[in-house]
């Protein structure tokens, strides 16, 4: 488990280089068999720009202040606090304080809560995005430590199911947001315009022909349509997109300047930029640890 510590590298290789800024750290393993991912890291300032995962998280603060923007406001959580994120809430991450903060994620596949919830998740969301349980934020804890120690599969499920089992009571039929939000439905053009970034996102196309293709009068009524269902701009819209398969792309393995092409970004080089900003880590190292290479070793407190 990561605890706060004195290391003073951030994302790591086998050979502790350091290829992100000094102080930061990040680590990051997954566990196959599962599909659970675990991460713990440590920021001092600024940790990642706006994203969303396919997962639903479920993190832990172990030390500092962990400032992050999520369902329209900024929020705060402190050490022994649990952070509920749904799969595709979008969300940032900064330090608020020179000592920064400390954290573990965990991210949970979405047919695991679909299995865990009968096979039916379609109108379940968390009721908080901030909550004060013990129990879950040692589940989490175990659960991640677990996953970092390559623990025997059979304790590693049952961390799963313990998180999980915990899980129940912070789950609501209103997806956590309130039922009047949730019932008012897209605009017809920014529905439109969502479906063709998710068909399209690894093209090229600007404002002009997207507002021609999904039915606006123009460019300006499309943004400003999109903006008001969705919370940001197409082109926002369409990098997390990008990132989202970029990531899925690296879980299978496929290396960085292949996986940059496939998910629409115009080289490496432009996804790595786009990568670090979005998540705090370059593409490479989120690869490495997808292939269970270490990041770097937790810091002992």
């Amino acid at each position: 488990m990561f605890v706060a510590g004195h290391a003073t590298n951030s994302v790591m290789t086998d050979n502790a280089r350091p290829i992100a800024g000094p102080r930061d750290q990040m680590r990051l393993k997954r566990d196959d068999a599962t599909g659970l991912e675990a991460v713990a890291a440590r920021f001092h300032s600024h940790a990642y720009d706006m994203h969303f995962h396919d997962e639903w998280l479920v993190g832990v603060t172990h030390a500092g202040v962990q400032d992050f923007f999520c369902r329209g406001r900024r929020r705060q959580s402190t050490p022994g606090r649990v952070i509920l994120i749904e799969p595709g809430e979008r969300h940032d991450g900064q330090a608020v304080a020179a000592d920064g903060f400390a954290y573990n994620m965990l991210y949970m596949p979405q047919a695991l809560i679909r299995d865990a919830m009968g096979g039916n998740d379609a109108h379940i969301g968390f009721r908080q995005t901030l909550a004060d349980d013990k129990e879950l934020f040692h589940a989490v804890a175990r659960a991640c430590e677990a996953i970092f120690l390559e623990a025997p599969r059979l304790m590693i499920e049952d961390c799963r199911d313990r998180v999980t089992n915990h899980l129940f009571r912070h789950l609501s039929p209103h997806m956590g947001h309130d039922a009047a939000e949730k019932a008012a439905a897209p605009h017809p053009v920014a529905a439109r315009t969502m479906d063709y970034l998710r068909a399209r996102f690894d093209e090229e196309f600007g404002l002009d022909e997207l507002a021609e293709a999904v039915g606006a009068a123009d460019r300006f009524q499309l943004s400003r349509g999109f903006r008001r269902a969705y919370g940001t701009s197409p082109h926002a819209c369409l990098v997390q997109l990008r990132l989202a398969e970029a990531r899925r792309l690296l879980r299978e393995k496929v290396p960085p300047a292949e996986a940059a092409a496939l998910s629409g970004f115009a080289d490496q080089s432009h996804m790595g930029r786009w990568f670090r900003r979005a998540y705090g880590m370059t593409p490479a190292a989120y690869r490495r640890g997808r292939t269970n290479v270490p990041e770097i070793a937790a810091a002992k407190g």
